[in-house]
């Protein structure tokens, strides 16, 4: 079987990190709205702002990378193929059919991936993190006489803060669901562990334009 060298260090550095961070701010999320008690109302917002700034943090440099690597066209939309490739996840992958599409260094991610890494990054996560600041610095803001919170409530920020929040969960369910759809359960999780990723023999793929 090939193997491709295919997610850099710091990528798998920033995908780890990531996915820690989000996680721990929805653990602390679900408890300071009082779903469950772990840590404690008070060290659960702490760390939830804590992982916060982390998160913006690191964003930034994956921002900074992502665009001083060139790895920002990976995330280009196209809807060539997109068809096939929600047929195969609808369908195919129960039944053992091909891979409609395989990896290469230049491109990463099939066509579905794209559109929804790419709505994540535009729309989800900057919905999260603007909710959050809002929320965060609101009498701030509405001192300096901010023109976005005019009208706007902090039980309306919450909210959108919070729905931000379910996106996100609904988002990671989904992408730990097709981390196991490679040729193994486990072959999408050890690409991303050690950046070598295994191409499958009887994938039929073409490059995407």
């Amino acid at each position: 079987m090939t193997r491709i060298y295919l997610f850099k260090r710091f990528e798998r550095f920033w995908h780890w990190a990531q996915a820690a961070l989000i996680g721990l701010m929805l653990l602390t999320g679900f408890e300071i709205h009082g779903v469950y008690a772990l840590a404690g109302w008070d060290k659960a917002v702490n760390l939830h702002s804590t992982a916060a700034w982390a998160l913006m943090t690191l964003w930034l440099f994956a921002i900074f990378w992502h665009f001083t690597t060139g790895e920002w066209r990976q995330y280009i939309p196209t809807m060539r193929k997109v068809g096939a490739m929600m047929q195969y996840y609808l369908h195919g992958i129960f039944t053992g059919a091909p891979h409609p599409y395989d990896v290469t260094a230049e491109q990463k991610h099939n066509p579905l991936q794209r559109l929804v890494y790419l709505k994540v990054k535009m729309l989800i996560l900057p919905m999260v993190g603007a909710s959050g600041l809002l929320y965060l610095f609101y009498n701030e803001a509405g001192k300096s006489g901010i023109a976005v919170l005019s009208g706007l409530s902090l039980g309306t920020i919450a909210l959108v803060h919070t729905a931000a929040a379910f996106l996100t969960l609904v988002f990671l369910i989904v992408h730990m669901y097709l981390a196991t759809a490679g040729h193994t359960p486990l072959a999408h999780i050890k690409a991303m562990i050690t950046g070598w990723h295994e191409l499958e023999e009887h994938a039929q793929s073409q490059p995407v334009e």
